[in-house]
């Protein structure tokens, strides 16, 4: 399973890169990963029209898609739509930042802040 992580370098540019979760045990409700530390859940909704300008993370977080895409553009210029049902983490929190951008629907997301 892929994880989207976006996150900034020493001289503060954003990158993408891909995490593979591990799967560590299987049992009979399916195969899992090992446990990852998170800090609650926060629900949200993001309009069609939503635009977010330039900006850092204000904090490590999971973004997952529930029923909309979105699009991230990082600094270095790479942009990738994070469609419905897929998993962001989101850690440049220093730097350049990205820019968010909605993809002309309303979306559902859960948001999984990790301390």
């Amino acid at each position: 399973m892929r994880v989207h992580n976006i996150y900034a370098d020493e001289q503060g540019e954003s990158h993408f890169r891909d995490i593979e979760v591990e799967w560590a045990e299987e049992g009979p409700d399916g195969t899992t990963s090992k446990r990852f530390p998170a800090a609650g859940i926060i629900f949200r909704k993001t309009p069609g029209d939503w635009h977010f300008d330039w900006h850092t993370a204000t904090r490590r977080q999971y973004v997952i898609n529930l029923d909309g895409s979105h699009k991230i553009t990082a600094s270095d210029g790479e942009t990738r739509t994070i469609g419905e049902g897929e998993v962001i983490l989101i850690e440049d929190m220093h730097g350049k930042g990205h820019l968010s951008e909605a993809l002309g629907k309303l979306r559902h997301s859960i948001l999984i802040p990790v301390d």
